[in-house]
């Protein structure tokens, strides 16, 4: 079946494919696969010798070119050049002769930390795979060095790689990987590799330089294939009515009208909404809209109000009910809080933020006998397998995943709720792919937002000043408890996507995390940053009130607290000197906060103006140093730091979910708030890697700690008024400004 755009091929293996053990993963190396050997969107990849479905990661054609297949979904943050890349590194490819392919859905493309899930999120991409695929690269040049050494009889010790090519030092006689790949023979035994076979930093050819994107070009040509661009002959369009409040179905349907528009094929009725299938897009919206539903009014939803809720947390928070489970507990901080000299408390609030993703939901599916197809612009490929094959009985094997490029992720497209609507859809229309695209207002009315949450932090300190005990508890709704329920119960009810950065690695005595679920009824789900979003905005702050209450610098109180975290010292005095926070007068609206989410350092100072006649507050520069131990890609960072920081402001400053008796206020980007160009300030962003240390994730790492900076430049410029209340809407700023905070 033929596509109008090319977003994924994989290549099939020759009868010379060895599979190979690195890393804990398993590598099948395809020798003397000949340039045509390229397969069209197969639905798996091969089972050599009848073993089990190996991990493809390498072929090498006879006419040296390379194809390296990349794991994670991209979604603008570069994994489809940096995660390739490992392989190429260490097997000395010539990245100009290297194509790079979306893995198709296959467990052995799953991420190690997510538990073999394939799935892209929660910056782990490269701290998943940055050891096992460049094994996978060390152990590839390794069996062709072998076998170029019986080609041209000469003992292994004495042959060596350049870009694609094996090299014979004495006699200088080459042979490139293709030749190899044509006329070689898979070393008996396979040659073996470890951590210390891999290229010390200072040896690295690739890592740590700037290199072209893989997925630029299309994009700027207009080549790419998004989810939405997708094309297939004899294609239908969907479109579903979803009720007005979340959990409530259908009771009745007159489908009379939409039955009358031109081009409808199919209403379908279903156990979350109703259906309709149509020639093109606009045919199924218009009939969609034209359908009379009346929808059941029982869903526990219906008693969400999101100010109500928010009330409630904040007294749950703040007060000794909720029956709170103990996320991190070091030192004895009840006695500690009792005996200090001095306690503070505060309570910081958000509210449900969206993710707002450019390319709204939208996935395609085909339903044939004894196979499925799903296209679309995915996070979890494990979790829309397991739907189609749920949905429509087929085994997991005879399902075949096609993730497009994503136009933005940020957590929504973890979410199958799309590709249950084409499943659905292309069910009642056997043989016929069925296509469906979410409106912007579908997506910000049915979403699964951040959670709503509420932290009251209790801080004991000496006579000196000194933190002697910090108290930190969360109350929010649990996202795990949806999306993974036996995980959640593993856990005993603990969700670390909700409460992650509360266990942060300043040197305090005592320090005692709690979660409170609390459970309303509406779903909530990931968002850019997770817990670390909103966690380090309450423990970077609680530090400034901190300082200012004890006549301490922000920036000294924190070099102290991390006086054995240099990588974190490193990188603050980066942003400090970066923003001239020693050299800057009394009052200047600064701010600093830094976060350690991700397992990358990252400090930032803010400067900001607010208006005390309008309540609006304006960014003007943000200084950013970040640490995310070894860098793969310089540009790339600083691209992914940049990305996060405008997304963490448009969030501080803006972005809100209001939600009453059930039913989602906002509509679209008029009503649904987010930073505009013209707001963007400027950023300047300096990246010091640690190429010795474990790598962190890039991805999210920007966007924790620009929220807190901003609110601790609000409070230096304005006679120390907090705010505490995400986002900072003008209301909430003159209330701030009133003292009334």
């Amino acid at each position: 079946m033929r596509m109008e755009c090319s977003f994924t091929q994989i290549h099939r293996l020759s009868r010379r494919s060895v599979l190979l053990q690195a890393g804990g993963l398993t590598l099948a190396l395809a020798f003397a696969a000949r340039p045509d050997a390229i397969a069209q969107l197969p639905n798996k990849p091969p089972k050599p010798f009848d073993l089990h479905r190996p991990n493809v990661w390498v072929t090498i054609g006879a006419d040296d070119r390379i194809t390296l297949i990349s794991p994670a979904s991209e979604m603008g943050q570069g994994v489809m050049t940096s995660i390739p890349l490992l392989i190429a590194e260490e097997m000395d490819a010539d990245w100009n002769k290297v194509k790079v392919l979306q893995a198709p859905n296959a467990k052995a493309y799953g991420n190690p930390k997510f538990g073999g899930a394939q799935a892209t999120g929660g910056s782990q991409t490269t701290r998943a795979f940055f050891d096992p695929l460049r094994l996978v690269g060390a152990q590839t040049r390794n069996i062709l060095i072998a076998s170029a050494s019986a080609m041209l009889g000469a003992p292994i010790d004495e042959l060596t790689t350049e870009p694609n090519v094996v090299v014979h030092r004495a006699t200088k006689r080459k042979l490139s990987y293709g030749e190899i790949a044509a006329n070689g023979r898979i070393p008996d035994p396979i040659p073996q590799v470890t951590l210390t076979d891999l290229k010390p930093a200072a040896d690295w050819r690739y890592l740590g330089k700037d290199l072209p994107r893989i997925d630029i070009p299309s994009k700027v040509d207009g080549s790419a294939c998004f989810g939405t661009d997708l094309l297939l002959p004899g294609m239908l369009h969907g479109a579903v009515a979803r009720p007005p409040v979340q959990g409530e179905v259908p009771i009745s349907i007159d489908d009379a009208a939409a039955r009358r528009v031109r081009g409808v094929k199919k209403i379908v009725p279903l156990p979350y909404g109703v259906g309709v299938v149509a020639d093109d897009p606009w045919a199924a919206m218009k009939a969609r809209n034209a359908l009379r539903i009346t929808w059941s009014t029982r869903s526990r939803a219906r008693e969400y109000s999101s100010d109500q809720v928010l009330t409630e947390y904040q007294d749950l928070a703040s007060g000794e009910l909720g029956n709170p489970l103990i996320v991190v507990a070091r030192g004895d901080v009840p006695s500690a809080v009792r005996s200090a000299f001095r306690v503070m408390t505060s309570t910081y609030v958000s509210e449900h933020v969206h993710q707002a993703t450019m390319e709204p939901p939208t996935a395609t599916a085909l339903v044939s006998k004894g196979r499925v197809d799903v296209w679309g612009p995915f996070q979890e490929q494990t979790v829309v397998e397991s739907l189609a094959a749920e949905i429509t009985g087929t085994p997991s094997e005879d399902i075949a995943i096609h993730t497009t490029l994503l136009g933005g992720g940020f957590g929504r497209k973890y979410e199958s709720d799309c590709a249950l609507d084409a499943l659905s859809l292309a069910m009642a229309l056997p043989d016929q792919p069925v296509k469906v695209i979410w409106t912007r207002e579908d997506d910000t009315q049915h979403g699964k937002y951040r959670p709503l949450e509420a932290q009251f932090v209790r801080v004991g300190v000496d006579r000196t000043g000194q933190i002697v005990a910090w108290h930190h508890r969360i109350v929010a709704d649990s996202i795990t408890a949806r999306y993974h329920p036996e995980q959640f119960k593993k856990m005993g009810g603990l969700d670390p996507s909700v409460t992650e950065g509360i266990d942060f690695n300043y040197d305090v005595p005592g320090l005692l995390g709690e979660y409170v679920r609390v459970d309303r009824g509406l779903d909530v789900g990931f968002w850019r940053a997770i817990g670390p979003g909103y966690t380090k905005f309450a423990v970077e702050c609680m530090l400034d009130e901190v300082a200012a209450a004890t006549g301490a610098d922000a920036l000294a109180m924190r070099l102290r607290l991390l006086d054995r975290e240099p990588r974190a010292q490193k990188v603050l005095r980066a942003a400090a000197e970066m923003s001239g926070w020693e050299r800057r007068p009394n009052g200047a609206p600064l701010g600093i906060a830094y976060s350690d989410a991700f397992g990358s350092h990252c400090a930032q100072v803010a400067q900001i103006e607010a208006s005390r006649e309008t309540g609006e507050i304006r960014v003007r520069n943000v200084w950013c140093a970040v640490d995310p131990g070894p860098v793969i890609q310089p540009g790339n960072v600083e691209a992914q730091i940049m990305s996060g920081i405008i997304f963490g402001i448009s969030h501080c400053l803006h972005e809100q979910i209001n939600i009453v008796n059930g039913e989602v206020q906002q509509s679209n980007f008029n009503n649904y708030r987010v930073l505009r160009l013209s707001e963007v300030p400027e950023i300047h962003v300096q990246v010091l890697g640690s190429p010795l240390e474990s790598p962190g994730g890039i991805g999210e790492a920007g966007v924790p700690g620009i929220g807190a900076a901003i609110a601790n430049a609000f409070a230096a410029g304005n006679g120390g008024h907090r705010l505490r209340h995400y986002p900072f809407v003008p209301e909430r700023v003159k209330t701030a400004l009133t003292g009334e905070d």
